[in-house]
């Protein structure tokens, strides 16, 4: 590992080899990466805990409940992770990465993000216009009703500020700053509980279905009688559209009765839905209204999934709920389970009480969530659960299990349902088993969350774009399905995928269990994997070089010197953001390609966040001005810009600007043409040589930098550097400025965990099936 101290173009070439260790940090790190807007934040807890040292606290019981709508601030920490969402899902982090663009936590990832719908997304669970998240399916109705809203609000666009004031004009700029990506959401919401990492759908949940007919934008009458409401409380007409959408029909009727409702729209908060009601309601809206409790366990629970949640435990919503100054959370949270708008589970705990023990009671967790997210692990339980048993085929492959992949191959000859984990060297395995299956007369497909060289996408796969189509009763035509990148799958799209495999045919989940997870709500893979109900096959397969090194000693927490006679890994210290970002383009335009014979176009630069002084934004802007100056004739862009395109929140493709016309803007992804409509592309394309980790996940480029300033440091988490630092196939270049911080997040930062039903699920129906009739 070397260390770059020279401030000459040559960078790369002449460094002295020093050694990078963990330290003990007094001060905790902050949380998970928030590949969002605001300058890496730090994600907060999206069950209401209390904020991590260094945020800002959370508002007081009464001013949450009678604060002005105008009201906007800014917390100090966010998510993603998740990207969202990479989510912007997510996300990144879910949830502008955050969620994540892939990131998630726009996953934008995921990721995460704002943009995604995280995280963002969250990437990703979305709010309108966001590019971030980790969530393809599920943000796909978020995806329609965003772009429903867009056009809407452009027959009468209002300013903000330009002819508002107070909490409108306040409330409008919000809006208008979330769905620009400017923001994400989780910046407009109150600090406590915070907001989940990557971009989740509204309450109702979008049906699991191959394709999903465009939504159709609210009648013109319906969304006039929503803005005079609006006008009557004093909120941005601007809103009418978004708030018309997302109520139906007699929106404005039951926006009027209940002012509280419009929480629904993405990007409003409960102090400005507050304002709002007060001045349509006058005294009689109170903190404790039934009207306003209500809505705020649905809200709470949408915030929860962009965190990357399926549901909250009772205690945790409840908690959240005083924090809001609801004066009787459990009587709140009673009536939204007697009412039906949310669902109530017990999920026992330990092992099963045995049936003579007397005055024994089995203990249990209480957990609170939304139709939405309940049916899908619901479903994705027993889709997985039906491959497992329906199997019936077992076969003999020894002469096919030979060499790399031979373990896989005989786990997955005796049965329908298998695990995969390893890095990225064990991905030969899951390609030796293929081949073995089509040798052997078998119709195989392989998945991935990006386009892998010799296979499809799971988001064309689902919509019937890509792969080997569907038979007569709606399900894949095939016998071997193979999925790579399996962390990035949140519950909605696992479900559509498992619910797609017919009755005997075997499915392999693979992938690395130390990346950043998915951009939208769940981690399948990991909940999987804890279940213990299927073989499980752990490549022993070690990634190659001083990067493999490197990467595998960050995945069991620890930052290792690595000897990298190549200048396979170089450390470039840099004092601040504005240094990070000279450094990070000498080391693109000039460093790499001269030391390595890698062109600039094939180094990828990796950031926690899109905001701040050397965010993606930041980055991008110099970037593009020393790789591809010009004027951004094309809406910011212009021919031969290398561009990110987030077709849906949690997926994040490199693309590159061929022209724009009429049609909207011209790209070229992957060797095929893609045209994305004019209206779309503020939301959907991003300048792309900087990205997200969310946003980068599942894929690989020859070499990557990494950009850490000093104000990533809260950013970072183990899972987040393993994912940015494991891009890299030949190079790496970290230009850091986080000083011990970076080894503490290696050490001490683990992911944030999400709270899901589909481990206790997928338990409890293996019991069931062994037990005897």
């Amino acid at each position: 590992m070397s260390t770059d101290r020279s401030a000459e173009p040559a960078a790369a070439e002449e460094t002295e080899a020093t050694a990078v260790r963990p330290a003990a940090v007094e001060d905790p790190a902050g949380q998970a990466p928030a590949d969002g807007d605001a300058p890496y934040p730090a994600e907060p807890d999206a069950t209401g805990a209390a904020a991590p040292a260094g945020t800002a606290p959370g508002p007081e019981p009464q001013a949450a409940a009678h604060g002005e709508a105008g009201d906007v601030e800014v917390p100090d920490g966010e998510v993603p992770d998740g990207e969202a969402r990479d989510g912007e899902a997510r996300d990144e982090e879910a949830l502008d990465e955050e969620a994540p663009d892939g990131e998630a936590a726009d996953g934008e990832t995921g990721a995460g993000a704002a943009g995604a719908a995280g995280p963002a997304g969250g990437e990703a669970a979305v709010a309108p216009g966001l590019s971030e998240a980790q969530a393809e399916l599920a943000a796909q109705k978020i995806e329609r009703e965003r772009i429903a809203r867009r056009k809407a609000e452009r027959e009468g666009p209002v300013e903000a500020g330009a002819k508002l004031s107070g909490k409108a004009a306040d409330l409008l700029a919000a809006v208008r700053a979330v769905e620009s990506g400017t923001k994400p959401p989780s910046a407009y919401f109150d600090e406590a509980p915070a907001a989940p990492r990557k971009a989740a759908p509204a309450p109702a949940p979008p049906p699991r279905r191959t394709t999903q007919a465009p939504a159709a934008a609210p009648a013109a009458d319906t969304v006039d009688g929503v803005r005079a409401v609006l006008a009557r409380g004093g909120a941005p007409e601007a809103l009418a559209a978004p708030a018309a959408a997302a109520l139906g029909d007699g929106a404005a009727d039951r926006l009027a009765e209940n002012p509280w409702l419009l929480l629904a729209v993405p990007a409003v908060r409960p102090t400005q839905a507050d304002g709002f009601a007060r001045a349509l309601l006058g005294p009689e809206a109170g903190p404790g209204d039934e009207r306003r409790t209500a809505a705020l366990v649905g809200w709470l629970l949408v915030q929860a999934g962009l965190k990357g949640h399926t549901a909250l435990e009772a205690p945790v919503l409840r908690s959240a709920l005083a924090q809001y100054g609801v004066p009787d959370p459990d009587a709140a949270l009673e009536a939204a389970i007697a009412e039906g708008s949310v669902l109530v589970f017990h999920e026992p705990l330990g092992p099963p009480v045995a049936q003579d023990a007397q005055d024994a009671e089995q203990p249990v967790r209480v957990l609170v969530g939304l139709e939405g997210a309940a049916m899908a692990e619901e479903s994705l339980a027993d889709g997985l659960a039906r491959i497992a048993s329906t199997f019936d085929a077992p076969a003999d492959w020894d002469k096919a299990a030979a060499g790399p992949g031979a373990e896989l191959i005989r786990a997955v000859a005796g049965h329908g349902l298998v695990t995969h984990t390893g890095g990225e060297a064990s991905r030969a395995e899951p390609l030796a088993l293929l081949a073995a299956a089509r040798g052997l007369g078998l119709r195989t497909c392989l998945a991935a969350h990006v386009p892998p060289a010799e296979g499809v996408t799971v988001a064309g796969l689902l919509a019937g774009a890509e792969g080997p189509g569907r038979d007569a009763d709606g399900q894949f035509a095939l016998d071997l399905l193979v999925v790579l990148d399996a962390p990035q799958l949140d519950v909605e799209t696992a479900a559509a995928l498992v619910e797609s495999v017919p009755d005997g045919a075997r499915l392999v989940l693979s992938g690395d269990p130390s990346v950043l997870g998915s951009a939208g709500a769940g981690r399948v893979f990991a909940d999987l994997l804890a279940a213990r109900t299927c073989p499980q096959v752990v490549s022993r397969v070690p990634d190659p070089g001083p990067l493999g090194e490197l990467v595998s000693g960050v995945g069991i927490g620890e930052l290792n010197q690595v000897d990298a006679p190549g200048k396979e890994v170089v450390i470039v210290p840099v004092r601040d953001a504005g240094e990070a970002v000279h450094r990070a383009v000498q080391l693109v335009a000039e460093s790499v390609p001269r030391a390595f014979g890698i062109p600039a176009d094939s180094v990828q630069v990796i950031t926690p966040g899109h905001g701040g002084s050397a965010g993606t934004r930041a980055l991008n802007a110099a970037l593009k001005e020393r790789l591809n100056p010009g004027p951004g004739r094309f809406g910011g862009f212009d021919p031969g810009d290398r561009v990110v395109h987030v077709p849906s929140p949690g997926r994040a493709l490199p693309a590159r600007v061929v022209s724009a016309d009429a049609q909207g803007l011209h790209l070229e992804r992957a060797g095929a043409p893609v045209v994305v409509p004019k209206e779309l592309v503020e939301a959907q394309v991003r300048h792309g040589w900087a990205v997200t980790a969310h946003q980068a996940v599942g894929a690989r480029w020859p070499a990557v930098v990494v950009v850490l300033p000093g104000d990533a440091a809260q950013a970072l988490s183990r899972d987040w550097v393993y994912t940015a630092f494991g891009r890299a196939e030949r190079h790496l270049s970290v230009v850091h400025g986080v000083d011990q911080a970076l080894p503490h997040a290696v050490a001490e930062v683990l992911p944030k965990p999400r709270t899901t039903r589909l481990t206790g699920l997928l338990t409890a129906l293996t019991a069931a099936d062994g037990q005897p009739e």
